[in-house]
């Protein structure tokens, strides 16, 4: 009675991606502000070079450490308790730049952030896998990694209108963006999540047998991949740009013009997922990365550089939906958070490890770092071609696709693709 009492009262699919989506981009705008002219205010504030670096990678730290144990706690207690928590934890750490704090008080804040701001993620995108049917999943995540691009894309722009010597400012408005992002949240009436299952935690393991196995292993593999290769560009790309003579408005615009195609191609690549081979867009999407992280390094013309960074995110932006739609079919469905903090924590591993080579690497020479990212990916992502062998990339239609249960799918799917495997 309760369950049925609570699906009745739930919003619509739509409301709670709408939600999410608007909460990802407030949170995002908040954090992107900040982030360009983080550097320069731990350095005004008598930092060291190597404190600022550990201080920027603290970020990944905390995320790597955070991602998995929240995705497994909001299996148990709710993925919507683990977003509120995460986006109030991210606020108090970012209003906690605006203390006088030595050296090692700002690697704990930046850590702090980072842990809040990945268990937040992930509860967001394993609300997105429990409440919206399998062949809606790649347009709604489409619409949250939108919102996130989009506040990316206008953040730097706000921080550096605001400018260095407004910094507090910016930590106020970075710590109001994660607060606010909590009010969709808030008024967005979501089913209730993690309580139900919490009781069989057999329920929420992953298997890694047949085919829902070979589906794991192939995404996180892909999970490397965008990892190593964004890695390179948070260490690398600005030093490549400066190399080749760009000023700092033309670092910045290299940036926001790498984000807005992102957000204007998100809704397609939404849609390709839910219609389309979903193993065919994570491959074509990561060969078309590593083709152009191999080419950049030898491009000398700061131009083209630019305007093919811009042209890059559109290959990007057709990987994630159909990587998290994947992900998302094969978990069950009391693991939901357990699969996404999975995928988030290797990620930015990834992330972290390239963004920590990558530097040293430059100093050799500007080409090295990219061409051994692309070497490395390239080899990582013909395996997934053998890993994914057999597996179904459609998404399955439901039995009933004029339902509006928000989990009416997940039977049928399950059903309809282990006979499609197995015939």
């Amino acid at each position: 009675m309760s369950s049925q009492t609570s699906a009745a009262v739930a919003s619509s699919p739509k409301a709670v991606v709408a939600a999410l989506a608007t909460a990802s981009f407030l949170q995002w705008t908040g954090a992107a502000a900040v982030l360009p002219l983080l550097p320069l205010f731990l350095k005004d504030r008598g930092s060291s070079e190597g404190l600022i670096g550990a201080v920027m990678a603290a970020y990944f730290v905390g995320a790597f450490v955070a991602q998995y144990l929240a995705g497994r706690l909001s299996d148990r207690i709710g993925h919507r308790t683990v977003l509120l928590v995460g986006l109030v934890g991210y606020a108090v750490a970012s209003f906690g730049f605006l203390l006088d704090v030595n050296g090692p008080g700002y690697l704990v804040l930046r850590g702090l952030q980072g842990a809040f701001a990945g268990g937040a993620q992930v509860a967001m995108l394993a609300l997105v896998a429990r409440s919206v049917r399998a062949d809606l999943r790649g347009r709604a995540f489409a619409a949250v990694y939108g919102g996130e691009l989009a506040g990316v894309a206008i953040g730097p722009i706000l921080g550096t209108a605001v400018g260095l010597r407004n910094m507090a400012e910016l930590f106020v408005v970075s710590s109001l963006g994660a607060l606010l992002a909590g009010v969709p949240v808030l008024l967005a009436r979501l089913r209730p999540t993690g309580a139900a299952e919490a009781a069989d935690a057999a329920a929420a393991r992953l298997d890694w047998t047949g085919w829902r196995g070979r589906v794991l292993v192939g995404v996180l593999v892909a999970a490397v991949v965008g990892g190593v290769l964004t890695g390179v560009y948070d260490a690398t790309w600005t030093l490549l740009l400066d190399h080749r003579g760009a000023v700092e408005w033309q670092i910045g615009l290299s940036w926001t013009l790498w984000a807005i195609p992102f957000v204007v191609v998100t809704p397609l690549a939404g849609w390709l997922a839910d219609h389309h081979d979903r193993r065919v867009l994570v491959i074509g999407a990561i060969c078309s990365s590593v083709f152009f992280a191999a080419l950049y390094p030898f491009i000398t013309s700061l131009p083209w550089l630019i305007g093919l960074g811009a042209l890059e995110s559109v290959g990007v932006a057709m990987a994630m939906p159909a990587a998290q739609s994947l992900l998302a079919q094969a978990a069950p469905e009391a693991g939901a958070g357990r699969a996404m903090g999975l995928f988030a924590s290797i990620q930015t591993a990834a992330i972290a490890a390239s963004a920590a080579a990558s530097g040293g690497l430059f100093a050799l020479a500007p080409w090295v770092p990219f061409v051994t990212v692309a070497v490395v990916s390239a080899l990582l992502t013909a395996s997934l071609p053998v890993v994914w062998r057999g597996v179904q990339g459609r998404v399955p239609r439901p039995v009933a696709p004029g339902a509006d249960d928000v989990t009416a799918d997940r039977r049928p799917v399950a059903v309809l693709a282990d006979e499609r495997l197995a015939g």
